[in-house]
């Protein structure tokens, strides 16, 4: 029998970060929970990233994880955007790191291929696959949705140079 590792995903935003905890046990995944931890866009951009940083610190010593996973941050068209969520992916990488955790970070396209089979997946199939993949499980968000996808897709790639080559940033 295969022994069974929990996985966390993140799914990193500065308004909402998605979070995914599953177990793997060789080719069998079980769902845990998932949740999304948000901020006050009230707040100033120091306090969102607390904030952040403290939900996700409560979901590692609550479920425990061995490994994380991260979704690395596309550059889109409004730099100031760009690096919030650059800085709010810092916070996602940070927290799992600080509780001894080793973190691999993968490309949203590779995320979509491994869960639905294509690169270029919209988020309804990316929710309808996880469900496939994992019936029981439940998400509150796209992003909680996603942070499970890419704990699937940790999951799939983790003993594979794919895994090795996306933690040193390259795949």
């Amino acid at each position: 029998m295969t022994h069974a590792i929990r996985l966390l995903g993140i799914d990193p935003g500065l308004r909402r970060t998605g979070w995914g905890m599953i177990e793997a046990a060789g080719n069998r995944l079980s769902f845990i929970a998932s949740g999304t931890v948000t901020s006050d866009n009230k707040k100033s951009l120091a306090e969102r990233l607390v904030q952040l940083h403290d939900g996700l610190s409560e979901v590692v010593r609550g479920f425990d994880p061995a490994e994380a996973a991260v979704e690395h941050t596309f550059v889109n068209k409004d730099a100031g955007a760009t690096l919030k969520l650059g800085q709010a992916r810092g916070i996602a990488l940070l927290v799992p790191s600080l509780a001894g955790l080793p973190v691999a970070e993968y490309a949203p396209n590779l995320v979509k291929k491994t869960v639905v089979g294509t690169g270029h997946a919209e988020k309804e199939q990316i929710r309808a696959m996880v469900k496939v993949l994992m019936p029981r499980a439940t998400f509150n968000s796209d992003d909680a949705a996603d942070a499970l996808a890419i704990a699937i897709c940790h999951a799939q790639h983790r003993a594979s140079g794919t895994a090795r080559l996306a933690a040193m940033g390259v795949a």
